[in-house]
């Protein structure tokens, strides 16, 4: 009878507490386990949407919601990786069809014995007169090791309203370049002429790699310049990345830049789902 009584007493206190304290006096919360907790048994917690316990599944882990709302169940994902290796950790691609164009008088006053000193790896984008950047090219990237390899792919058309070829040779030097945080990291140089068709134009393809950038968000862009015109009559008009006459059009004629970063990972962060 005693023990019976002792039972119904606690059973009563309990039920005129909201919290249950274990090893402490003063419990904070509805259950506050001062110590080690040995779990043998299901953890389950109520999922609000269908007012059911969830007791999770294999490899779950609880994940909070923040005050004042019930924890969730959550898959942990953990990529895989060797040390040492180089992973794609980011890849994206973009696409412009404003492109740039340059009248005849825009040739960039960079003479050709100065062009292997200016245009050379690392050197600023102020350095480069005459070079205009294709807007929609001009985005952001993730870099989040130390040690990567940061790859890009850009591909455009060069176009000129030249007449058909004459008795004196007509053709425009051009450069286009690639930057990172408007450094250059690459640069491809061309030329375009005028042929037995009016209105020349001719795919450019360039590939670029930098190396071991900083950790953290870079801006990536590209800019091109009509270098040099050869025998151009008044009204020339060079195109990158746009159409200058009708036997193209602006589908055609747009660019496109590919960026891939391979890094060594450095930090795994934890991915829910």
């Amino acid at each position: 009878m005693k023990n019976i009584l002792s039972m119904l007493f606690l059973a009563a206190g309990l039920s005129l507490s909201a919290q249950i304290g274990i090893s402490t006096d003063k419990p904070k919360s509805g259950l506050d386990v001062n110590g080690d907790y040995n779990l043998r048994g299901k953890i389950a917690v109520l999922n609000v949407i269908d007012n059911k316990l969830m007791e999770g599944t294999n490899d779950q882990v609880l994940v909070s919601q923040g005050e004042g709302y019930p924890p969730i169940w959550k898959t942990l994902r953990i990529p895989e990786y060797e040390p040492n290796k180089f992973y794609l950790i980011f890849n994206n691609s973009f696409s412009d069809k404003t492109g740039v164009t340059f009248s005849n008088t825009e040739d960039a006053t960079t003479t050709a014995n100065a062009r292997s000193t200016t245009f050379t790896k690392g050197n600023a984008f102020t350095a480069f007169t005459g070079f205009k950047k294709i807007t929609s090219l001009s985005q952001p990237i993730n870099v989040y090791s130390t040690e990567s390899k940061t790859y890009f792919q850009f591909e455009t058309v060069v176009h000129a309203n030249f007449p058909a070829n004459g008795t004196t040779d007509t053709s425009i030097d051009y450069a286009c370049g690639i930057f990172v945080d408007d450094k250059l990291v690459n640069l491809r140089q061309g030329n375009l002429k005028a042929s037995s068709a009016s209105n020349p134009f001719l795919t450019h393809n360039q590939i670029g790699m930098v190396e071991n950038l900083s950790k953290g968000q870079h801006t990536v862009s590209v800019a091109c310049s009509r270098l040099k015109s050869y025998n151009t009559a008044t009204g020339s008009i060079l195109g990158i990345g746009i159409n200058v006459a009708s036997n193209i059009d602006s589908f055609i004629a747009q660019s496109s830049l590919k960026v891939d970063v391979y890094e060594v990972p450095q930090v795994f962060n934890t991915i829910t789902n």
